[in-house]
């Protein structure tokens, strides 16, 4: 039985901090390598992020304000992004950018440390479980989701970190809902937690008391954040909800490689525009129906990580639009799958997954359409482009319905002895 307390007593600080100098010492490669590339190819997605936040400032419609050639990229975050971007726009851009890439190393790492929680709990010994807390997170750091968010500057991992605080968190000293609340507002994705908490928490059950609540907070905060710009940037938040949501192509192309995305697979098969959205629609509807309901079996469980790493993928796979870095969730599905490390089984699986996600997979297929091989080609060349989109299906089904009768079977002769 798990009690929550570190076998073999409490670690000393130096033994994490060691940890935490290793983690520095494996992402520092792609650090290096990422804030010198040339200027005008550096964390774009945070220029973006600072371009909103400088339009505020000077009084400038913030979502008719582009980054400087030659991205000369919009903001097309809710305009409570936007406020929330200003120090950022008053910070000088060098600093903004070790700002921004040492704050994705530290929120990697309590990821890894909330989301491997049962895995680190078990390890005996002083040095073991901050020594396998530096593996996981130097592993994690280099799945190509990740690498994307230093190359990016994106905010998807620290919208992944407050979803998944707000969840499993034991004694959080917020109320539980508010963290979901924010990321819902900051950027729409995380809302699919609010159908998470909705259906965990109704109909009523024993011990669902406390899930209402974080319901109600997450979407009371969702609401007041969304609300407050309508009092502050009157203008910028009518043009947001009436304008630039309803233009997913601000987004870039959206039959670009990197939208792994249902739809993004789907605009790759370039069928008529009709026959896409029908598919579309039934495709969300089918794996949102399986996705959501094997999600609140696993709360139901007891297994909140895998309960989450499934309304993750739901995040990813529903969404119009879902870039490569979007898939970060995967960080919380190799956990769900690792579990408590005593299964090889799923320990084996898990790497595998890893491995999957380290690989540059999609850009393979593009490699292969390109050298244009009759039948060959376009068919393989697909399949392989959507790669990411395809195993985060294969994701659901193995979260959904494997683990749970992979952790029957084993219990089954554990149990017989």
């Amino acid at each position: 039985m798990t009690t929550g307390r570190i076998a073999g007593g409490r670690r000393p600080a130096w033994a994490w901090a060691l940890a935490l100098v290793a983690l520095a010492a494996a992402a520092s490669p792609l650090i290096a390598y990422w804030l010198t590339n040339p200027e005008d190819q550096r964390l774009v997605d945070l220029d973006v992020y600072r371009t909103g936040g400088w339009a505020l400032l000077r009084g400038l419609p913030v979502y008719d304000v582009i980054t400087p050639a030659p991205q000369l990229l919009p903001f097309t975050y809710p305009p409570v992004a936007a406020m929330l971007a200003v120090p950022l726009a008053m910070m000088s851009w060098p600093v903004a950018q070790w700002v921004w890439t040492v704050a994705i190393v530290a929120v990697l790492a309590v990821t890894v440390r909330h989301a491997f929680r049962a895995f680190l709990d078990g390890v005996r010994g002083v040095l073991a479980a901050p020594l396998l807390f530096a593996v996981l997170c130097a592993a994690c750091t280099y799945l190509m989701p990740i690498r994307d968010q230093f190359r990016f500057g994106q905010v998807d991992l620290f919208l992944l970190a407050l979803c998944l605080l707000d969840c499993v968190a034991r004694r959080p000293w917020w109320p539980r809902g508010m963290l979901i609340g924010l990321a819902t507002a900051v950027k729409l994705t995380p809302g699919v937690f609010l159908v998470y908490l909705a259906i965990t928490a109704f109909p009523t059950r024993e011990g669902d008391e406390g899930q209402r609540r974080a319901f109600f907070m997450a979407v009371f905060t969702a609401a007041l954040l969304t609300l407050l710009p309508f009092l502050v940037i009157f203008d910028d938040a009518r043009d947001f909800w009436f304008g630039a949501l309803l233009d997913s192509e601000r987004l870039g192309a959206n039959a670009a490689t990197t939208n792994q995305s249902l739809r993004g697979m789907l605009l790759r098969l370039y069928l008529p525009d009709w026959l896409t959205t029908v598919l579309w629609l039934a495709a969300v509807a089918v794996i949102g129906w399986y996705g959501f309901r094997r999600a609140r079996r696993a709360y139901l469980d007891g297994d909140v990580t895998t309960a989450v790493a499934l309304t993750g993928l739901m995040a990813v796979l529903l969404s119009p639009v879902a870039w490569i870095h979007h898939i970060a969730w995967v960080v919380v599905v190799l956990a769900a799958l690792a579990g408590s490390g005593r299964d090889p089984v799923r320990l084996l699986v898990a790497a595998g997954v890893w491995l999957y996600y380290v690989l540059p997979i999609p850009w393979w297929g593009v490699t292969l359409k390109a050298l244009e091989i009759p039948v060959l080609s376009p068919v393989a060349g697909k399949i392989v482009q959507n790669a990411f989109g395809l195993g985060a299906i294969g994701l659901v089904w193995l979260l959904g319905t494997w683990l749970p009768r992979r952790r029957a079977a084993v219990a089954v002769p554990a149990a017989a002895t």
